[in-house]
Order: structure tokens, then sequence, then C-alpha cells
């Protein structure tokens, strides 16, 4: 059904097979404290070893018909299911049956619905007072992309960051030190939270108005954009700080995550080049963050900034922040409440000592943990179409790959085996970029600046209209189909932007189909 049980070790066997190319990983310049985090070589991977890597990791040349393994852009861990509307929601090929047992598991409580505290159903109650959804399924249908509000209350999988930069000595040295990304609301906390249990006032509401903007191409086509104004109405306890910026965010899709989060960091701090010293116009720039259960500095992986280093860092700040629900990492019960909302600290919350300290207690973070660890990237489509071949070179030519970096491979040391050493195609680096003011939020989230995000991978970009029913992209959706989210990119992506508006339509077709296959 997945691919067989030989499939993990048939992989492995052909990665090592491919020709040896003896080169070296491309030294990561100007990273400064990332060098005192990772130095050095991998150190899951003999030198032998290390030198098959790097070379099939390297871009490819050759756009006259796909590369080994392309098609399986996980790896072992890639499923083969038939592509529809559940087409993120299989577990990775290759876990055991104990581990298929805790993603089941793991999906239930993913899809559980929280109430309010005190309630008859005590291992489901500790909701909010303050929250964003009920459940993680309720931003992550399907467990694919969120979207902006399309009239009504359609606002689950959309909501606001509400933060300011560090404004004195002690605050800064904090940011410095990776002590505190930025500083939230002194009374709407760090997200604007648009429900509430019954009794309380939700925070407020998130507007959104749209300025239509043509663009016009080379070849005499338009292209209409959208550009989004963001407020909120009805706060409850008066207007936000004077420093608070908004920042909008959707949910992003699910997949491959565990993956993403064994890739060792010294093959992503290899592509990072801060202060453009190859002065190709592209300046990766890592973000570094504290591990919110070591207390440890790591690198930033997840979330629209880079914010957080795992995949359990990002569950229990959603947990926190979207749910209103303490965990062992994140033990406040009224989440995101700050101390001036004393209304909202006044209420029950959800601990019960019989089952725990928090309100989602082991192994509830557990398990949910594994469930985003372990959903499967999909098999690609057409990697052999002469359309899709045809796009991929021009993918490559107008600079995209060096952003959304195509290739890495998994360490031997992953937690899980079904992981370990695998050729996977994220297509991102998964590094900080200047975007340009168009896509500014002005929001700093510790080294992002309020013009840098994180690069998003591609791999399952293609399925967005089948899996989540809309075709809405970059960080607040305001892309409605891939042509206008490439026509947003500025600053570091600039180049190739505006090699992508010169391009004859037949050519920018085969790009988008390209993408579509991914």
């Amino acid at each position: 059904m997945f691919g067989g049980p030989l499939l993990p070790m048939q992989q492995r066997a052909l990665v090592l097979a491919l020709p040896i190319l003896l080169t070296c990983l491309v030294p990561a310049s100007g990273i400064g404290q990332q060098e005192l985090l990772y130095q050095g070589q991998r150190g899951d991977l003999t030198p032998k070893d290390q030198a098959r890597v790097t070379a099939v990791i390297r871009p490819t040349g050759n756009f006259g018909q796909a590369e080994p393994f392309e098609a399986m852009a996980a790896g072992a861990a890639t499923s083969t299911r038939t592509v529809d509307a559940g087409a993120f929601s299989q577990f990775t090929p290759g876990i055991t049956f104990s581990q298929q047992e805790e993603f089941k598991l793991g999906n239930a409580l993913f899809t559980k619905l929280w109430v309010a505290a005190p309630s008859s159903t005590q291992a489901s109650d500790g909701l909010g007072p303050l929250y964003n959804a009920r459940s993680c399924v309720s931003c992550h249908v399907k467990d694919g992309r969120g979207h902006p509000p399309e009239g009504g209350n359609d606002r689950i999988s959309m909501f606001l960051r509400l933060a300011r930069a560090p404004a004195t000595p002690e605050e800064r040295a904090r940011v410095a030190d990776h002590r505190a990304l930025n500083f939230p609301d002194p009374i709407y906390g760090a997200q604007l939270q648009d429900l509430a249990v019954p009794g309380l006032a939700a925070e407020g509401t998130m507007q959104i108005s749209y300025t239509e903007a043509p663009v016009r191409l080379k070849d005499g086509t338009t292209v209409s954009l959208r550009r989004p104004a963001y407020s909120v109405s009805g706060l409850a306890q008066g207007p936000l700080a004077a420093g608070t910026t908004l920042s909008p965010r959707i949910a992003p899709a699910m997949i491959g995550l565990g993956l993403i989060e064994a890739v060792p960091a010294q093959d992503i701090l290899a592509n990072a080049d801060p202060d453009d010293r190859d002065a190709d116009g592209i300046s990766g720039k890592a973000a570094i963050v504290r591990d919110h259960v070591t207390g440890k500095l790591a690198l930033g992986r997840f979330g629209w900034k880079a914010q957080n280093a795992t995949v359990r860092d990002q569950t229990s700040a959603a947990f926190s922040g979207d749910l209103g629900l303490s965990t062992p990492d994140r033990p406040d019960p009224y989440g995101d409440c700050t101390a001036q909302q004393t209304d909202c600290r006044a209420l029950s919350h959800g601990v019960q000592p019989r089952l725990g300290d928090t309100e989602a207690p082991d192994p509830v973070m557990d398990l949910v943990t594994f469930y985003s660890s372990h959903l499967a990237v999909p098999q690609r489509r057409d990697v052999s179409s002469p359309e899709v071949l045809k796009g991929k070179e021009t993918f490559y030519r107008l600079g995209c790959a060096s952003c959304h970096v195509p290739k890495f491979v998994t360490s031997r040391s992953a937690t899980d085996p079904s992981q370990a050493f695998q050729l996977i195609w994220p297509y991102s680096d998964f590094l900080l970029h200047d975007m340009g003011e168009g896509l500014a939020d002005g929001q700093t989230v510790g080294d992002a600046t309020g013009r840098e995000w994180r690069t998003p991978p591609l791999w399952g970009i293609g399925l967005t209209q089948t899996v989540s029913k809309h075709s809405f992209f970059l960080h607040d959706g305001r892309a409605r189909n891939l042509t206008e989210a490439i026509f947003w990119h500025g600053g570091e992506a600039e180049k190739s932007r505006n090699g992508f508006a010169a391009l004859e339509a037949r050519d920018r077709n085969a790009l988008l189909t390209f993408l579509e296959s991914l």
C-alpha cells in the first residue's frame, strides 16, 4: 500500500550507489554565532558518505530528463497513495505498527474539539479563555494550508500576531541573547484572539481591505495584485499600544515536518550568506532561537519567520497561543491572557491534578508532535513531462533555486529510522530572506527583521487546490494563484521576479506547470 517493506532499504542503497564526486560543502560565510553552534562536517557521515551526499544534493544542470528519485519527494518516506483530498493526511511509510497507533492517537487529538472549563468532560476542557480555534484541524483542514477570510465568520485559519521591537537596553539584551523574540502588546498579548469562552468578550476582530494593483508584463499581459491593509475593530479593552505591529499569518501545510527537523543544521547553514559575500544578491540568514524544552540555542526551522527550532516547539506554541491550552512546555493555563486582562485571569482553567499538571499533559504533546512529524509528503506527478522539465529549467535559470533549494539528505542519526538518511526535495533553504517592502510586515521576530521571511518549502504546493479547495498563497494568502505569489516577490527575489515578468507566455506557463507538479 505504501511502497512495500523493502522501499526504505532500496532507497538507501540507491542513494549510496550514486557516483561519488569528491566535493566540499559550500562554506557558510558570515554566520557569526551560528558557527558556535554547528562547526565542521556532518557527524553522522563518513568522509566517503559525505562526498556522496554532496554530489547528490548538488543542483542539476541536466534538464533533458528527470533526476534519479525525483518523483519520491521525501525519499522512502514518500506517500505513494492515490492523490486526492486526503493526500496530506497519510502517515510516513516505514513506521512500525505501534507507531501507526501513535499516529492515529495523535490524529484523534489533532482533530479533538476542546471545551471551556469547568466541564463534565474533564479530559477535554481548558479551552481559552481567549483563543483562535477549538482544534488544530480547524486551522489545518485536512492537514493543508489555511486561507484568508472569504466572508462572514470564515476567519479560523488566519490570525494577527501582535508584537513590538525592544525599546530598552534590557529588552535589546534579551533579544540579543535569544531570551525573547520580541515583546507582546501590554494588554492583548502576542496575538489577537477573536474568540472567547462564554461570559468573556473576545479581544477584537481582524479587518482586511484590499486594493487592486495591476502589473503589466513584457508581452502585454496584465496581472492584478491585491494589496491588503490590516486593522482591528471592536477592541475589548481600548486601543493597541502605539508600538504594536500587526502581522497576519495563515496556517501552513503540515507535510514533511519531521523530515525538515531531520536535516542536519550544517547543511542548512552551508547555504547561509548574510553578508552576500559572493555578490549574487541572495543573502540567506539563519534564525537562531532557544529550544523551549532544553533552553539551548538551536537553528530555527519552523514558522513563517523560523521562530521555532523543533516540531514540538511549534506544536506547544499553537496549543498555547491558538487554543489557550497549557502543556508541559508552556504551562500557563491562561495562554495568551495578559496580566491586564483580569476578567480572563479570573476564569476557571482546565488543569485536573489527577490527569496532570497542565490542561494538555503528556502524552498529549508527545502524540500530537509525533502525528505532526510523520505526515507524509505525496509522490510528485509528471516529473518526466517535457513541459515540467522545461519549467524546471526556467526555475533554475531565473535563480529561484537559490532560495528554494531543491534537495537535502537527512541525518543518519534522525530520531525515527523511517526518516533517516533520505534524499528529500523540499525546495527550501529554511533561511531568512529580505522579501522587499511589498511583503514587509514591519514586525521583528528574533533574528528576522520586518522585511524577512523564512523560505517556505514548495513540496505539495501543486496539490493545494486538491486538498484545501483554494489557491491562496504567501503568509497572508493575498496571492490568489501562483502567478500572483511570484509577482509579490521583491528584495532578494526581485531579479527572479523581473525575469519571470519578461518571459514569453509559454515559458511562464511551463514554470507554473513545474510548480504544480511539486
